[in-house]
């Protein structure tokens, strides 16, 4: 299970990133100059409306949206773990899944904001980080 406070540490643990609050929602949002990686999203009227349309609900506890890389991304990451990501109707064609906060654990959730920020930094950026933490592209 994690915590928002356990989004700000991953996400500030990362170069180039800033934590700004009063965005969309008024929530907190992690981002880079090119975009959000990661951000608070409790769901909006409009949203409930939806999901009660369409026989589901919202789910209890914190929700974080995460950018993905694309929409098979985004299809791999709810099939694969249907208890964490899902998405919903405002979210269609826009590559970033809902994250419930509770059901995720701290590695894949540091897994999916280390990919969210990839796509948000200099390709020079991310392959030095890549480098000095041992990792490749």
């Amino acid at each position: 299970m994690a915590t928002i406070e356990d989004v700000r540490r991953i996400a500030m643990s990362l170069p180039r990133v800033v934590e700004r609050s009063g965005g969309h929602n008024g929530g907190l949002a992690w981002r880079t100059s090119a975009g959000m990686l990661v951000w608070e999203r409790p769901p909006r009227r409009h949203d409930l409306e939806q999901l009660t349309e369409l026989g589901r609900e919202w789910p209890e506890g914190a929700v974080v949206g995460i950018r993905v890389d694309g929409e098979q991304a985004k299809a791999a990451a709810i099939e694969t773990y249907p208890e964490v990501f899902f998405t919903i109707p405002h979210f269609d064609g826009f590559p970033a899944v809902l994250t419930r906060l509770d059901a995720i654990d701290e590695q894949l959730l540091r897994e999916m904001l280390t990919d969210a920020w990839l796509l948000r930094v200099p390709k020079t950026v991310a392959t030095a980080w890549l480098a000095e933490n041992g990792l490749s592209e």
